[in-house]
């Protein structure tokens, strides 16, 4: 499976059914049909309506969606994204809320790179503006990049992040969600001993696999129960003539999408009849629940094969960094060497991806933080998405988070209060 002709073929079957949902949209539309109204033409349409947008926008990276932002002053700002820092695998980008003082707290925000884009934290992103100045991690697909720009694996990645927390100074606070937690924690680690001084102030990890061991799960059990030569030969193919990457082996989206879509195929199936017969009756409209939903959820990326295979082997089977024995360019990281930096875990009990016990394990390898630099939260009733986007996020989570971050801040001087208060 890991050849064009497999990757070409799945983006053909995706291309014909996006194709025929675009037909059977078009025949229904017939004007000359409306003389003789047919249920089954009305079902027609609405099917084909679902099954273009479904599949086109598999292919199709999400807006952020973030225009303007209501600002203290009752005046509506708009919200420039700016890419700071500019590389082949992911940028830096910027939140900017044009015409509006600057924040005082300096948030990095680390997304994911496990099938989604970046946008799967919009709600995130929207609810820290108020308080924050905002940075991404926004990841490209890696179909999009040409094989001259070489691989990206766990240890190109924690370089990444070593430069984009350099670039933003120390005055930051770094929020790592999900896949990322490990990484960012020995991006810092590796920060500790490199250029101390360079260290964000404080460092939340979300729902991040630290020790996948600690509380095993279907993730964990999958990736322990297939070998490396394995999951290469049934989950990396080669990019396709179609894109610019032709030629570097990813995990494709298409699979990863099929492999989420399996997990719970009976309540998307009937997600998606609903959805036709929504439309069917006029019931639907372009921004409802469900397309507000599955455009994003659709919405896929390939991953670098060696970011894939070496997050399996080095974070999930060896556990190199639960036994704090990650390596980056042949130089061991030792996590103990943090000794300034604050450091919060934040988990789900409901958490069926990361569960409970995960990604609190930071605390245990973090030899050289004191106690008081150390703290945990563990969010009753929530799942996976809803520690960092729903609503346990907005109500419970994010003013713990905000607190943490204030706790580790550096006093306004006198002066500057004087002045923000007159």
């Amino acid at each position: 499976m890991r050849y064009m002709a497999t990757y070409d073929l799945m983006e053909t079957v995706r291309n014909t059914n996006q194709w025929l949902g675009a037909s059977a949209l078009a025949m229904a539309s017939y004007p000359a049909f409306s003389l003789l109204p047919n249920p089954a033409l009305h079902w027609m349409k609405a099917w084909g309506e679902v099954t273009e947008r479904t599949f086109a926008r598999m292919v199709v990276k999400p807006d952020w969606g973030i225009h303007s932002f209501t600002c203290e002053d009752g005046k509506d700002h708009v919200v420039q994204i700016e890419t700071v820092v500019e590389r082949d695998f992911g940028d830096l980008i910027h939140f900017s809320v044009l015409g509006r003082k600057r924040r005082r707290r300096q948030v990095l925000l680390v997304a994911p790179m496990s099938g989604h884009y970046a946008t799967l934290l919009r709600s995130t992103v929207i609810s820290l503006l108020p308080d924050c100045e905002v940075y991404v991690t926004d990841w490209h697909n890696a179909r999009d990049i040409p094989v001259s720009c070489g691989k990206f694996d766990v240890e190109d990645y924690t370089l990444y992040l070593v430069d984009f927390m350099k670039h933003l100074g120390p005055d930051t606070h770094v929020i790592a969600v999900c896949q990322p937690a490990p990484l960012t924690l020995a991006a810092t680690a590796y920060l500790a001993e490199e250029n101390p001084a360079a260290q964000p102030r404080s460092l939340t990890l979300i729902g991040g696999p630290i020790d996948p061991s600690a509380a095993p799960t279907d993730v964990t059990d999958f990736g322990h129960s297939v070998t490396m030569g394995q999951l290469e030969e049934t989950m990396i193919q080669r990019v396709g003539f179609k894109y610019d990457g032709v030629g570097r082996m990813v995990y494709p989206g298409l699979l990863q999408l099929a492999s989420f879509m399996s997990m719970n195929s009976d309540r998307h199936s009937q997600a998606f009849l609903d959805q036709i017969m929504r439309v069917t009756k006029g019931e639907a409209s372009d921004h409802d629940a469900h397309n507000r939903f599955y455009d994003e959820y659709l919405a896929v990326m390939d991953m670098p094969a060696e970011f894939y295979l070496s997050t399996v082997d080095r974070i999930f089977k060896k556990g190199e960094i639960a036994s704090n024995s990650f390596e980056v360019a042949g130089r061991k990281v030792d996590i103990g060497k943090i000794t300034t930096v604050a450091v919060k875990t934040v988990e789900g009990a409901n958490d069926d991806i990361s569960a409970p016990g995960q990604c609190v394990a930071a605390l245990s390898l973090l030899t050289g933080l004191p106690d008081d630099k150390k703290a945990s939260h563990l969010e009753p009733n929530a799942g996976h998405y809803g520690i960092f986007a729903g609503k346990s996020w907005r109500n419970n989570i994010r003013p713990l988070v905000l607190n943490f971050i204030k706790e580790n801040s550096d006093p306004i001087p006198a002066d500057v209060a004087n002045i923000n208060a007159a």
